[in-house]
């Protein structure tokens, strides 16, 4: 199979490019790697993405589950970063939004605030919300 180049787009600071057997995404520390699924190499940028950042960032499931999050929810904890009761919530926010559209939820009772981004990376599953904690 030939790797020829298709349709090429940049994703959450990343570069997904079509060939013929699947599709490749840059950077990746192993540029021979090809995704089967455009969802899954989205999938593996929206993973980077939230290992990248220096604040405290999660991706957040229609299930109000952490799908995914980086190193500093590691360390403080779930539970710490966004309590249980309001994931669903947060959740609900990125419902209207726009594909890549950001909107701010502040924690209740709390000077917390966290920016929201509707992200849809497998059609089959439907939106996910990419959260992370605005520092003050």
């Amino acid at each position: 199979m030939s790797d020829r180049f298709g349709t090429i787009f940049g994703f959450l600071g990343g570069t997904i490019i079509a060939v013929e057997s699947g599709y490749k995404v840059f950077p990746y520390p192993k540029s021979e790697k090809i995704y089967q699924r455009l969802g899954d190499a989205k999938w593996f940028l929206a993973l980077r993405w939230c290992d990248n950042l220096s604040a405290p960032a999660a991706i957040i499931n229609n299930t109000g589950k952490l799908s995914f999050f980086n190193q500093i929810v590691l360390e403080i904890g779930e539970e710490a970063f966004i309590p249980q009761q309001y994931r669903l919530d947060i959740f609900a926010r990125c419902l209207p939004l726009q594909p890549n559209e950001t909107v701010t939820y502040n924690l209740p009772l709390s000077d917390r605030i966290w920016e929201i981004q509707a992200l849809e990376i497998d059609a089959r599953y439907g939106k996910v919300a990419l959260v992370r904690e605005i520092p003050k």
